[in-house]
């Protein structure tokens, strides 16, 4: 009995979080509707102010809004402030995507549409669904989980292919350097995966790119 019990309260939880999900799925879908177009920015919450990184994140956020493009970005501090804060300061639409985190994320307060997540695939939809590009900074774990979704998806098709640019050479060498000599001729992927992502460092020559590829 107290087993039955216990299955009907975790399916009754299942139930609600369904709900939930929805909701999050709808309050996004409502919000975003509008934003077109917009670059999604990923880097690490934890680079400092004087950070160059910090900088160079805000000064190209602030050319892709001059260039016509609203910004998107994960709501935190570090690079995601510095988005946020160069979306604004051009005029344009500056979103912050907050998750819900056990050590709070706090949001930071350049974002002047904002949304609260609690489940990370909701928000990843979101960053993929209104985006016509990935712009992806130095960063962790969370950065490098947004780099290869998105990577996955346009390489699985599911997706049109999108322009994704890893910023900073020196940062990012390492790893594309172990995609190419690792991944690649393991055959785990193909030579021609690698035309999905394009490492950059002059902010100009980023813009210019994935102007190429949007009708503004």
């Amino acid at each position: 009995m107290e087993k039955q019990y216990l299955i009907d309260e975790i399916t009754l939880k299942d139930t609600w979080r369904l709900f939930r999900i929805m909701a999050e799925f709808v309050e996004g879908f409502e919000n975003l509707s509008d934003i077109y177009p917009a670059v999604s920015i990923f880097g690490s919450a934890r680079c400092k102010k004087d950070d160059p990184i910090y900088n160079k994140t805000y000064q190209l956020a602030r050319l892709l809004g001059k260039n016509g493009f609203n910004i998107i970005t994960g709501g935190g501090g570090g690079v995601m402030e510095a988005a946020n804060k160069g979306a604004r300061d051009a005029g344009v639409k500056s979103v912050g995507l907050n998750i819900e985190l056990p050590l709070e994320q706090k949001p930071n307060p350049y974002a002047n549409v904002r949304l609260n997540f609690r489940y990370f695939f909701v928000r990843k939809v979101m960053f993929i669904k209104y985006a016509v590009a990935y712009i992806i900074m130095p960063g962790g774990f969370g950065t490098l989980d947004e780099c290869f979704e998105a990577i996955t998806l346009i390489q699985t098709r599911k997706v049109k292919p999108f322009p994704v640019v890893l910023v900073d050479s020196e940062y990012w060498g390492g790893l594309v350097e172990w995609i190419k000599n690792t991944l690649v001729k393991s055959n785990a992927i193909c030579p021609e995966d690698l035309n999905i992502f394009r490492v950059m460092d002059d902010i100009e020559e980023i813009v210019a790119y994935i102007r190429r590829f949007i009708i503004l």
